[in-house]
């Protein structure tokens, strides 16, 4: 059985934004999502692609995750990447990412998914997604930003 990779809404809706949401099929070839994710981004962007498949829980929701006080599609994957078999869970919501890391996932998010591409080869350069999605709103702390950057061997100019 291959392992999944779960994401949550964010990741979807922010690269769908900027025109890089195809970079999570080349890196992954699938990304699940659950139901509440599902709907949160068919309500920003009304089509997904074939590639994302939506999974419903098996289980009744990890009471670790029901206790931390996360939306409802932060709970709902990281209480999907706790049942199946996760290569990741892509999160970006900060409660969110230290939670799904306490709890033993293997957590990557918007930034980490272009890093990713780029090592790969499916982008030239890290910072014209980074900025992009900064101009459209994502947080990104700027220590973040330039540690990012200097990783992929973009260090600030």
């Amino acid at each position: 059985m291959a392992a999944l990779v779960v994401a949550d809404a964010s990741v979807l809706i922010a690269l769908g934004q900027i025109g890089q949401l195809s970079l999570l099929e080349q890196l992954f070839g699938e990304v699940t999502i659950p139901p509440a994710v599902e709907r949160e981004v068919v309500s920003n962007r009304p089509l997904l692609p074939g590639w994302v498949r939506t999974r419903n829980l098996l289980r009744a929701l990890d009471s670790r995750v029901t206790q931390a006080a996360l939306g409802d599609g932060e709970t709902e994957t990281i209480s999907l990447a706790l049942e199946a078999i996760v290569e990741h869970v892509i999160l970006d919501d900060l409660p969110a990412r230290r939670l799904a890391k306490g709890l033993g996932l293997k957590v990557v998010g918007t930034a980490g998914i272009l890093f990713m591409a780029k090592r790969r080869g499916f982008i030239a350069a890290i910072r014209p997604p980074l900025d992009a999605l900064r101009a459209a709103g994502f947080r990104l702390r700027q220590d973040v930003y330039k540690e990012i950057l200097k990783s992929a061997g973009e260090g600030e100019e």
